[in-house]
């Protein structure tokens, strides 16, 4: 069964440091993808805010080969997404897809 892949192509993932938004950004990354991991790092009911989810991701797409940087940002924020999406261009010189993924679980 061949794979596809997607070399030297380049996504946003919001939502990335868990969940769904997690298993998306690993497996582009395992396809060749470079990936931005973008999440807020809040807890499950929007507060708080922290870069270690983001960062623990592009540290799993490290070891295992890829590239992939982090943008600890909401996605609400529209200036942190103009600068995630210019940050992701000046590294890898374009955008190729967005997995918009970002939410918030209120489920109380």
């Amino acid at each position: 069964m061949s794979t596809v892949e997607f070399n030297d192509r380049v996504a946003i993932v919001t939502g990335a440091g868990a969940g769904l938004g997690r298993e998306h950004a690993l497996e582009l990354a395992r396809r060749g993808v470079k990936v931005v991991v973008n999440d807020f790092g809040g807890a499950r009911d929007g507060t708080g805010g922290s870069a270690g989810p983001a960062d623990e991701v592009v540290n799993e797409i490290k070891a295992e080969g890829g590239e992939a940087m982090a943008a600890a940002c909401s996605v609400t924020d529209v200036d942190a997404v103009e600068k995630m999406v210019a940050d992701a261009i000046s590294a890898w010189g374009h955008v190729d897809i967005l997995v918009n993924n970002a939410g918030v679980l209120r489920d109380k």
